[in-house]
């Protein structure tokens, strides 16, 4: 799994790569802390190379989104796959997240 972040002007932008299984949430969840602090940012999460997410990988997803909250910052989901879709229907993240 590989994590990768960018910014652009007002935006940050996280490319996932790979599977985020409950193996790769440690080294994820660190790689995301940038995330975290983001104030008054528009947060991308790029899922388009990510293979699959578990529930450790969702956890990290909620908590992305509930700082961005407190920090009058924006998330955004792009690009997911049909199997992490059905993955987020089932759970109800998908009216959680902006997801284009």
């Amino acid at each position: 799994m590989t994590t990768t972040i960018q910014e652009n002007g007002n935006q940050l932008v996280a490319y996932f790569e790979g599977r985020m299984d409950t193996a790769a949430a440690v080294t994820t969840a660190e790689a995301v802390k940038p995330l975290l602090e983001a104030e008054n940012k528009e947060i991308v999460l790029d899922c388009s190379k990510l293979e699959y997410i578990s529930s450790s990988g969702l956890r990290i997803f909620l908590s992305i989104r509930k700082e961005a909250a407190t920090h009058a910052s924006k998330v955004i989901v792009r690009a997911i796959n049909d199997d992490i879709r059905q993955v987020f229907m089932m759970t109800g993240f998908i009216s959680l997240f902006d997801i284009q």
